[in-house]
């Protein structure tokens, strides 16, 4: 349970009051049209939107969310500082989030999903509603040890009001606007695309359970984030690029700073991997059996299966058992096995595991038509709400 106050669960469609200054942010880049647009500031933008891109994307990212590599203290301060001058809120906030995203990502569970919240929730509203605004400290524990980090979340907006108050010092108003508030614009909206965007756009290399995608444009954008699907096929990889031709800019700095001794043991992933040879995790196989399961209709196939029986003298419990043993007689309109492999080859990337998943999403359809023919459509719709457990992946079972 997290350490920080959990919001009134009856109140998470309330938006918290922050969303105003996310504005103000918005609206503060049209004040270029007083402060001007000079040379120092764009020079300023440029540099503050790169450096900070980095610190996102080596530091909330890869270390504190993954520790895809190792590093000392004082590197570990900087980049939190860095990446929290971002105004993405603290360094813990966004780890902890992040990692409870990796364990259910594209579920009903995820924070960001657009593929049950739509695509304007999953890239930026879902972060002032109450119920995400709480931090599990748990989620983060190996990093919340850290006084100097605790201090950091506490006064989250601290490095962002430090970085803004030194572009003033440098090129006046316009370095606030132009170099400050443009910049932290454009970041925040480079980076809230891997997870809308990259969950929607781009193809597909591995399975992974989830959405995740890779997109080339935003990989260029955010320094190699937009290699979403990798990512999602080995997490803890400090590379996401894994081909020679997939351009990942954090991975080449962190690799340089590798040489200096700044960071150490980058990890990378299996071979297996990089072959698309690995074999899937459970967690895994259910998501997507579940998801191929979706694609039949088990009302259609019991109903089927009901009217064929008043066409002969089997008896429900006949059905039932053929569904479980169908050694010499198919039942109608039940998929093949063929069938499904047909559609999970057409859904999914390659995969060694295509067998688990056909195998799983079948005994999922199966249990869902069974269920059905001993009980009317509208019992179980019912039952479902009350919380009852049935298979997964038809729109009435739960």
């Amino acid at each position: 349970m997290s350490t920080d106050t959990v919001p009134d669960q009856e109140h998470d469609d309330i938006m918290y009051p922050q969303v105003l200054p996310f504005l103000l942010v918005h609206a503060g880049c049209l004040a270029a049209f007083w402060s001007g647009i000079s040379g120092t500031a764009i020079a300023i933008g440029v540099v503050l939107y790169w450096l900070r891109m980095f610190a996102i994307g080596a530091g909330y990212h890869r270390y504190f969310s993954h520790r895809a590599y190792s590093t000392g203290r004082i590197f570990q301060f900087i980049l939190a500082f860095l990446a929290q001058s971002s105004a993405q809120k603290s360094v813990l906030w966004w780890a902890a989030k992040h990692r409870h995203h990796h364990l259910h990502s594209d579920t009903e569970q995820d924070v960001h999903s657009p593929r049950h919240k739509g695509f304007f929730y999953s890239h930026v509203s879902w972060i002032f509603y109450r119920q995400h605004d709480a931090t599990d400290l748990v989620k983060i524990s190996d990093f919340a040890s850290y006084p100097e980090l605790m201090w950091l979340h506490k006064l989250e907006l601290l490095p962002a009001f430090v970085i803004a108050g030194l572009c003033w010092l440098i090129a006046g108003w316009s370095g606030l606007v132009v170099g400050f508030l443009w910049s932290t614009v454009i970041l925040y909206h480079a980076t809230f695309c891997i997870n809308s965007l990259a969950h929607v756009h781009g193809r597909k290399r591995y399975v992974t359970g989830d959405d995740s995608r890779n997109n080339w444009l935003l990989a260029l954008m955010t320094m190699g984030e937009g290699w979403h699907n990798n990512h999602h096929a080995y997490q803890s990889s400090a590379r996401q690029g894994f081909r020679w031709w997939e351009i990942d800019v954090t991975y080449y700095v962190l690799l340089a700073l590798s040489w200096l001794g700044i960071v150490w043991d980058l990890k990378k992933p299996p071979e297996q991997v990089l072959r698309n040879e690995q074999q899937l995790g459970s967690r895994v196989i259910s998501r997507t059996a579940a998801q191929l399961a979706a694609r039949f209709n088990p009302e259609s196939i019991a109903q089927a299966i009901k009217s064929s029986l008043q066409e002969t003298e089997l008896s429900v419990r006949d059905a039932l058992h053929l569904l479980r043993h169908p050694a010499d007689l198919h039942v109608p309109s039940m998929p093949t096995r063929d069938q499904l492999v047909a559609e999970a080859q057409r859904m999914f990337a390659k995969t060694i595991s295509l067998d688990d998943i056909v195998d799983r999403a079948h005994e999922l359809l199966i249990e869902s038509v069974s269920l059905l023919l001993v009980i009317p459509p509208q019992a179980v719709h019912v039952k479902s709400q009350g919380n009852m457990a049935f298979a997964p992946g038809h729109p009435h079972i739960k």
